[in-house]
């Protein structure tokens, strides 16, 4: 009988069989916690604009407003750190800017990891939300980024 190399023997075999099924179970885990759900998003859409304006998560992070030609405004809610980078002395939040403003911030923003939250507004209703990840940052949604959430919340 020929003693079998290191590392190939069913007891090795078993315990990689193992390792990579934890692995697999774990980040298969994490993909059900950590993505945006289409659920939430369709949750704005026919929203009036003050559900944005009083929800708990969004009330709390910086806004940078712009409007489109055809006089959609976007609200990008960002939920990131340093965004300060990419605003001169936060003169972006607030008000409305310009459109070749808010190209420049969005241009900065790439580089810097947010989740930017981006509302589509025409006649105070939402039309469509869409979160836009940059700089390598992941965006995800749960059912307390719905519109009518009045609780306390803990989301980083």
């Amino acid at each position: 009988m020929v003693p079998a190399e290191e590392g190939k023997g069913p007891v090795a075999i078993i315990l990689r069989k193992t390792i990579v099924l934890c692995i697999t179970l774990l980040l298969g885990g994490c993909a059900i916690f950590l993505h945006v759900r289409q659920v939430d998003l369709d949750a704005w859409v026919g929203q009036p604009v003050s559900a944005l304006e009083k929800h708990p998560f969004f009330v709390t992070r910086p806004v940078v407003r712009t409007r489109t030609s055809d006089g959609t405004e976007i609200w990008n809610y960002v939920n990131g750190k340093n965004i300060g980078t990419c605003s001169v002395s936060g003169s972006l939040y607030g008000g409305l800017v310009d459109y070749a403003t808010y190209s420049s911030f969005s241009q900065c923003m790439q580089t810097v990891a947010a989740c930017n939250n981006l509302f589509y507004i025409k006649n105070g209703i939402v039309l469509r939300y869409l979160p836009v990840g940059t700089g390598g940052m992941w965006c995800y949604t749960t059912q307390a980024l719905q519109p009518n959430q009045a609780g306390p919340m803990n989301i980083q």
